[in-house]
């Protein structure tokens, strides 16, 4: 074991972070297998130009969509939204409304979440145009076999060591999001991610380490697109394996002087997520500098960004993503966070696979009551 693995501990968690790259070169023959399926589906769902496609998922498996959406959008010329399974089962009839068809996408690594279950079968009930495209981790899972046998329905199980023990999402994200893309979106080189992935690893624990060091009572994480997606994913990971004890939240560079910028103080450390587009990158590059004004320099994290960033701001590289699309680039940015969530944990003498051993969060959400929906009568 190098010494650079040795930083990581044993854990699961740990083991589920750095086995991502061979993971995804799985991912993708799971896709390929899955292909003749998956586009049968799509045919049928999307020949429709009013379709509407909407991705769909709790916590994590929710961040999958936001992180996907833009770029699913421009690639396939049409809506696609992101919307929360909770959001579903608390108020469907703002998802389903009129006629237009629906082609809705659910992500879960258990399947067995309460509202994953509810949300489709609530989707379908009032859409009864709806087509089904479930993406999990574990073919044994309520949502898989649900879905399994039904005709309007593909289930596309992605290997099963994506259906991560540690008590939060770290590979299953990653692999989610891939599927996503190799699914529904334009070509993806899943050997050039794994690459870059592994070279971020490298060094992943020593810099995740140089963070916790410094004992940041907060973690602010930035990004825009499809990467505000992976900044919401970033803030959760750190909330999950601190069990809330380092404070973190996700925002977009704009929305964050609108009120969320309240949260820096002299604890905070700030990570900005750069954008590969230059347009997008000037907002990203805006508010970098600014942090540093506000932190200083040792406090601000520029990943992804050039080799020298804005203000003098530490860069944490994402070595052969240049050009990317943002939700490409982070399946490989988000390692980083995951890496930092670690090692806060870990300074925090918590165990990462069971940071809330007083049962007050569980890997898969408990205490949920779906409760009887019955639409109002027409007329």
């Amino acid at each position: 074991m190098t010494e650079e693995e040795k930083q990581w501990g044993g854990s699961r968690t740990a083991a589920e972070i750095r086995q991502q790259p061979g993971a995804w070169r799985r991912v993708a023959r799971a896709v390929a297998q899955a292909r003749s399926d998956v586009d049968r589906l799509l045919g049928e769902a999307l020949v429709d130009p009013r379709a509407r496609v909407v991705l769909t998922g709790a916590g994590t498996s929710a961040f999958v969509g936001r992180v996907v959406a833009p770029d699913l959008s421009r690639h396939l010329d049409r809506q696609v939204e992101a919307i929360a399974t909770t959001d579903i089962v608390a108020d469907p009839r703002s998802v389903v409304a009129g006629d237009r068809p629906l082609l809705l996408v659910s992500f879960a690594r258990s399947g067995n979440s309460p509202e994953s279950v509810a949300a489709a079968d609530l989707v379908n009930r009032l859409a009864p145009a709806a087509h089904h495209l479930v993406i999990t981790c574990n073919a044994a899972g309520e949502l898989a076999r649900r879905w399994s046998d039904a005709k309007n329905a593909v289930v596309l199980t992605l290997p099963p060591e994506l259906n991560d023990r540690g008590f939060a999402m770290t590979s299953s994200f990653t692999g989610m999001v891939l599927a996503a893309l190799l699914s529904l979106g334009p070509e993806v080189d899943v050997e050039a991610a794994a690459r870059a992935a592994s070279a971020v690893l490298e060094t992943a624990a020593s810099r995740a380490a140089a963070v916790a060091a410094a004992r940041p009572s907060r973690l602010v994480y930035l990004g825009s697109g499809a990467l505000q997606g992976l900044a919401l994913e970033a803030a959760l990971k750190c909330l999950e394996l601190t069990a809330g004890g380092v404070v973190a939240v996700g925002d977009s560079p704009l929305g964050f002087r609108h009120g969320p910028k309240s949260i820096l103080d002299e604890g905070t450390t700030a990570v900005v997520f750069h954008s590969a587009d230059p347009y997008t990158r000037s907002y990203d590059e805006d508010i970098t500098r600014e942090l540093v004004r506000s932190l200083g320099p040792d406090r601000v994290i520029a990943v992804g960004g050039a080799d020298e960033a804005p203000g003098g701001a530490h860069v944490w590289p994402v070595p052969g993503t240049a050009g990317w699309p943002d939700a490409l680039r982070a399946v490989v940015a988000v390692i980083p966070a995951q890496a930092i969530a670690l090692a806060c944990s870990i300074a925090r003498g918590l165990e990462p696979d069971n940071p809330f051993p007083g049962g007050e969060v569980n890997r898969v959400v408990q205490g949920v009551v779906i409760h009887a929906f019955a639409p109002p009568a027409e007329g």
